[in-house]
Parts: C-alpha cells; structure tokens; sequence
C-alpha cells in the first residue's frame, strides 16, 4: 500500500466518522425540539384545564400579585405572540423586539400583554390562549432543528439568545404558573 492510498483511506474514515458524528447531532437537537415542543403543549393544556375547572368568581379573583386567571392567560397568549416575532428576528439575526421593553420580572411589558389579550368571556380567553400557541408550534416545527440552539450572533447585555433558550424560559414560566394556578385551587376549596 503506497502513501496516496493510505492518505484517502484515512480521509475516507474521518469522513465517516464527521457524518456519524453530525448525524447524532442532529438527532439529538431533533429529540430537544420535540421535547420543548410537547412540553410547551403538555403544560399548557393543563393550565387550560386547572383554570377551566374553577368557577367564574374564581376565574376572575386576583391571586397571583395583581393577577386573576384571566389575566395570566392573556399574558400568556402574549408571550406566545411575542414568541413568535422573537423566533423571526433571532432567525434573522436580530434582537427580538421585546428585549427594548426589558424590566424587573417584565413587569411593564407583561402589563402591556395583559391589557392587549384578556377577554371577560373565559371561553374567549381560552380559545385565545389555544390558537396563539398554535400558531407559535406551527411556525416552530417548520424552522429548521439546526437553529434551535444555533448561536445567529444575537445578545441581550452579553446573554446569547437562542431559539431554544426562548423557548426553554417560556417552558419554565408555565410550568411555573401551572403549579400557581394549582396552589391557588388547592387553598380555594
């Protein structure tokens, strides 16, 4: 075997092993986006059925600060639709619009949120919350898996902004707000 032969089989096997590799990858960031996604629409729909399961008196009683039910499901639908945009511009390369209106725990765009999506009808509400995280995972499983955790160059006071650190906040705010609206059934009945 001369030296060109044993060169192209090394290259040949490194090539295998860069596409195994890749292909792993690939898989793996496929199972995180899937994850992400099922999770976002696991605990939505038990929020959606913990705050259905409360009587109107208690739909519209404050609970959490200066919040009723009502109000966290417009804030909710908010953050959904903010989502969506922040998901287009970090695909763009650019800083989603919302970061300009940042503040402690986003309070004043979180009001904002509220003022703009709560509904007094809950069925109204509801039927908001559903289709505006619809319309969020619909856009989410056309983007390409690669850009979930892709760095586009995007920061926020030197925090790298990803699609999947966007999504994984958002998870981990409903989760939190299902277990508010549970603690809040719990000491109602």
């Amino acid at each position: 075997m001369d030296r060109a032969e044993d060169d192209e089989g090394y290259h040949r096997i490194n090539r295998i092993i860069t596409s195994a590799f890749w292909c792993k990858m690939r898989a793996k960031s496929e199972t995180s986006k899937q994850e992400i996604l099922s999770g976002l629409a696991e605990v939505r729909s038990a929020i959606l059925d913990e705050a259905g399961q409360l009587s109107p008196e208690k739909q519209d009683t404050v609970f959490l600060g200066i919040w009723s039910i009502k109000d966290l499901l417009a804030h909710l639908a908010g953050w959904d639709e903010a989502n969506l945009e922040a998901v287009k511009a970090v695909l763009a390369g650019k800083l989603p619009a919302f970061y300009a209106q940042m503040d402690k725990d986003w309070k004043s765009y979180n009001a904002a949120l509220v003022a703009k999506y709560k509904r007094e009808d809950f069925t109204e509400l509801a039927a908001l919350v559903c289709a505006s995280q619809r319309r969020l995972i619909a856009f989410l499983e056309t983007a390409p898996v690669e850009s979930f955790s892709k760095d586009m160059g995007v920061r926020s006071h030197g925090y790298k902004v990803t699609i999947e650190r966007l999504l994984q906040a958002e998870l981990k705010d409903e989760k939190m707000h299902l277990e508010q609206i549970r603690d809040f059934k719990a000491k109602s009945k």
